[in-house]
């Protein structure tokens, strides 16, 4: 465990600068007042600073944030193999490292519904299963008992629905989503839509009636599947026009049904009914506030406010569209 450290706030920097981000907490940015790409929506909060002290980050990957009966905490892990835990309102909580990062850093996190942490430990093939304080209970890896298709490959996310069921997202050597048992045993896959593949699905989440949605990063959109596997519909395509897309790596669900979609190619989030209707975007590249460098990650809270994973700009926004 670590713990917390502050620095004055500073201004922010263009992005590809190499000055280091220090901490900043803003209150009551307007995007429009950015100088950013358009948007509609407003970040009341901005944390984080490059570095590894804590409360500070090396490329924030995965986001996802614990709900109600759970107490709402915000979990991070970065490209230094760290996870760390917040509150809403940013104040750092407590954190620890995940069991190795040679081979390549975890890029998937979600909160199972018996408040577990469920880590996506990519380039080792296996799924990290935490307490909410840090103890590590369980590891899941893929295997080819049972009909499974063998080890895991590139393992990109995991989400748990409401009856135990894994869903795994994996390129590399197999463009897929697994799905397994609560003992993790293997139960189904499939491989995407009607002459539609996956294509590096990078992003996993759960939809209101438990829908398996999945942000396919490189067929650039969205594709929305039933929990066997059924295909429903694709949303999005690609483009930079509202309701479009240009390499989305996630996507998050808010209390009432609405998609929000982090966009790694376009630096923004977009907000969009659950038909998929285009309702509001926001960001652009840069450093300032209201701008993104690359965000990989996008969760959100009981509120509905969505918290970013702003990768190359080493830090964490907070944004009420």
């Amino acid at each position: 465990m670590f713990t917390s450290t502050q620095t004055r706030p500073r201004l922010c920097l263009p992005i590809g600068s190499r000055g280091l981000l220090p901490l900043v907490i803003l209150v009551g940015l307007l995007a429009a007042g950015s100088g950013c790409q358009g948007r509609t929506g407003e970040a009341d909060r901005v944390w984080g600073s490059v570095g590894v002290q804590p409360g500070q980050f090396v490329r924030p990957r995965g986001i996802t944030v614990a709900q109600p009966p759970w107490p709402e905490e915000v979990f991070v892990v970065d490209f230094a193999g760290r996870i760390q835990v917040f509150d809403l309102e940013g104040r750092f909580l407590r954190g620890w490292q995940t069991p190795a990062i040679a081979n390549g850093r975890p890029s998937g996190l979600s909160v199972a519904p018996d408040g577990k942490l469920l880590v996506a430990d990519s380039h080792y093939n296996r799924i990290l299963v935490y307490s909410r304080l840090g103890e590590l209970e369980r590891e899941i890896v893929g295997t080819d008992a049972d009909g499974g298709p063998g080890p895991f490959a590139y393992l990109s996310d995991v989400v748990q629905d409401r009856d135990g069921f894994f869903y795994v997202s994996e390129f590399g050597d197999g463009n897929r989503i697994r799905k397994l048992d609560q003992a993790g045993k293997f139960v189904a896959a499939w491989s995407g839509g009607p002459d539609l593949p996956l294509a590096r699905p990078r992003g996993l989440a759960l939809g209101p009636g438990q829908e398996i949605i999945v942000a396919d990063s490189c067929n650039h959109c969205l594709q929305v599947f039933r929990r066997d596997g059924t295909w429903l519909r694709r949303i999005g395509r690609a483009g930079s026009d509202p309701g479009s897309f240009t390499y989305p790596y996630k996507v998050a669900v808010t209390p009432g049904g609405e998609l929000i979609v982090a966009e790694f190619g376009s630096h923004r989030v977009q907000r969009l009914s659950w038909e998929g209707e285009p309702l509001a975007t926001w960001g652009g590249p840069g450093r300032g506030p209201g701008c993104l460098g690359q965000p990989w990650g996008v969760a959100v809270d009981a509120g509905g406010r969505a918290f970013i994973a702003d990768t190359e700009n080493h830090r964490i926004q907070r944004l009420r569209f």
